[in-house]
This record gives structure tokens, sequence and C-alpha cells, in this order.
């Protein structure tokens, strides 16, 4: 029987999986070109979401990597780190070139450590955080279904409707209209993520009194991407952190998230 804390689809891509992008890549450093390319390769160096693969061959004009002597073994296979130069630029660090070992598919790539590229896009548009995965779906659907939040016994929102957002390998996420939520109870907090999928978070906040527990518990994406636009202005609680009532009644609370998963959802 499913357990009823683990009732959304798993993620389901082996580690070493290796696919075509059918898209145009490119990369750029300070308004530079890194790479321009139509061979890019999907790659999973873990499950939860893919990076990008850029044949040596595309690199832009005047872009060379340099061997650091640095060996590694990522997921898919052994691979050595290189950093890039572009005149008197150097980025160390910068991308894992496959060595003898790795998928077949990946000689004569390089993966790019995502930060150390400044501007990703995928044809016209830019990207951020990872590539986005073939495999994941995300829909946000709307519903009439009531909503209650409790954080150690107290009431922080009551809503009669909600958004809810499912996406594969994460926990359906319960989207509220602010006007539900009782703010006398939250504190705004710094912090700011960003996710492929949805955007970057417009703000965040935490249940009152200090317990690290319900630290940022609630969050929103004021300007979501087009995908996501029903959830622009409204805001979703950890469902690992509070008590949820759906319909009245209690949902358990889904097993915290893996590391991966979290990095390939809400990055920092």
């Amino acid at each position: 029987m499913t357990d009823a804390a683990v009732n959304y689809p798993s993620l389901i891509v082996p580690v070493g999986h290796v696919e075509p992008a059918p898209r145009r890549v490119r990369g750029f450093i300070e308004g530079l070109p890194v790479f321009d390319t139509q061979r890019a390769l999907y790659v999973w160096e873990w499950p939860a979401y893919p990076q990008y693969c850029v044949p040596v061959d595309d690199l832009a004009a005047g872009v060379t990597l340099a061997d650091e002597d640095r060996a590694g073994h990522l997921g898919p296979g052994p691979a050595r780190r290189h950093a890039l130069r572009r005149g008197s630029l150097t980025r160390p660090g910068a991308a894992w070139v496959w060595a003898d070992g790795a998928p077949e598919a990946l000689a004569g790539t390089a993966r790019f450590t995502w930060d150390a590229v400044d501007e990703w896009f995928e044809e016209d548009e830019r990207i951020f955080v990872h590539p986005r995965s073939p495999y994941t779906h995300v829909d946000a659907l709307r519903s009439n279904r009531p909503v209650r939040i409790e954080i150690e016994g107290t009431v922080v929102a009551d809503a009669p409707s909600t958004v809810m957002v499912f996406e594969t390998g994460l926990p359906t996420r319960y989207y509220l209209d602010r006007v539900y939520v009782d703010w006398t109870r939250l504190d705004p907090t710094d912090t700011v993520t960003a996710c492929p999928y949805k955007g970057t978070t417009s703000g965040y906040w935490s249940f009152g009194g200090g317990d690290e527990r319900h630290t940022d518990v609630v969050w929103a994406y004021d300007f979501p991407t087009r995908q996501l636009a029903p959830i622009a202005g409204l805001v979703a609680f950890y469902n690992e952190k509070v008590d949820l009532y759906l319909d009245g009644v209690l949902l358990p609370r889904p097993a915290p998230v893996s590391r991966a998963a979290w990095e390939a959802k809400h990055r920092t």
C-alpha cells in the first residue's frame, strides 16, 4: 500500500541518463558569448534534474578551457575540472570535461557549472537555476476545496479555495489568496529563492516566535513564469512544516524533500 505521505509521482530518470536537447543553448559572461550550440545534451548527474553538456567545439571564439589537474567522478562517470578563460578573464572550476569511462555520448563535451556562466538562454528565452527537465510536469489547477493551515495549534490561514500545483517529484503545493492569511502571525524575511519552472520568489515569511522549525514557512511568486500564472500573488505554506487541512481532513506531512530535489526546485 502506498504511504499516504508520499502521494505524488516520484522521479524516474536514472543517474547517467543522456538525451539530446532539441533547442539552441547559449551562455554569456559579462555580456560576451561563451558557447552557442544546437547540439547540447541533457545529462542527469542525479535523478532530480539534468545539466547541460556543451560540445567543446561550440565554444565561442577566444574562449578556452584550461585543465586544472583535478580529477573527479560525477554521477555519470569520471571527469576533469577546467577553468574558463577569455582574454584576461579567468573563472576557476567553471567546467568539467568528461574523461574515459563516462558515457560515450558525452565524449568531447563539457558540463559547465551553472553559476560560472552569467546568463543562460534556451533559444531567446533566459533560463534560471538549471535546465528544465523534459520529464518534469507542472500543473496549476484552481480548486474550490477549502484549505486550513495551523502551526502549533494556531490557525494562520483558512481559505475557501486554492490553486493546487502538481509537480513531478514534489508534494502538492496549495496556493492561497492572501486575504485568508493571518499576517499578524507572520514575519517577513530576506530569503529569495528561484525555480526554473516558477521564477523567482517575491517574499518569504516565518511564523512568529523565532522557532527555527517555522522559519520561511510561507512564500510567494508575485511574477511567476507564464506557465504558472495562476499562482501570481498567492502564497503557499510548506506542507512539511505545518498542519494542512484539505476539505477538513488533516493531511499527513510529506517526508522532507531530498537535497537534490530541493536544489532542483528552490536554489538560493
